[in-house]
């Protein structure tokens, strides 16, 4: 079994010094981490699709991309809690087995109830969210590290004061994200900040 501890310690690490960007004492700022994850939850099924009374195309990018949002609130409840440890690494990996052709809505449903009974992050019934995709912990890494980078360029672009443009030449920047990850290696250490290079030239040129 793979030791995910080193990946998943790089991942609080990055997502404590970006928590620390919005509000330098954020663990006790008592933000309600929670509740965006159900949010996020209805999010990734408007990209999957659930509306019986029209088509609907799923969109497996910017559903793995919802994935991702709420794990980086997932993560920061989990961070501010303590809960980030061994342990946690060893019981996320055992549950991970991606299911191609699971029940994603009732998966992604679940994670929402659960969150809302406890006002806390469910990781088990995250790591199924996963599997129902499906989604491996080492694409939810390398998808994490683009998405905080995004995040951290929003910052450094005006969106907590709102003059950010999130809209790029009529798409998305998380779209614009996905098609840049495409293009570059996630394994190579300068991976973050290629993708940063590459997200400041096209905001530029499409902004």
């Amino acid at each position: 079994m793979n030791d995910y501890a080193p990946k998943l310690g790089n991942m609080a690490v990055l997502q404590d010094r970006y928590n620390r960007e919005v509000h330098p004492e954020w663990r006790t700022r008592g933000y309600a981490y929670y509740r965006a994850v159900w949010i996020e939850c209805a999010e990734l099924l408007d990209h999957f699709g659930w509306k019986w009374w029209k088509r609907q195309d799923a969109n497996l990018e910017q559903v793995r991309l919802e994935v991702v949002d709420i794990w980086h609130f997932g993560l920061s409840d989990l961070l501010r809690a303590g809960q980030l440890d061994q342990a946690l690494a060893d019981r996320m990996t055992a549950r991970s087995a991606p299911a191609p052709g699971a029940d994603l809505r009732g998966a992604a449903e679940a994670l929402a109830l659960a969150t809302l009974r406890a006002r806390a992050f469910d990781v088990d019934a995250f790591v199924d969210l996963m599997n129902a995709v499906p989604m491996s912990l080492d694409e939810l890494h390398d998808l994490y590290i683009g998405k905080n980078v995004l995040n951290a360029f929003r910052q450094a672009h005006g969106y907590r004061d709102g003059t950010y443009v999130k809209t790029w030449d009529g798409r998305e920047d998380n779209e614009h994200l996905s098609e840049i990850a495409r293009s570059l290696d996630a394994a190579l250490p300068s991976y973050a900040d290629d993708l940063k290079a590459a997200l400041e030239a096209r905001y530029a040129a499409l902004t």
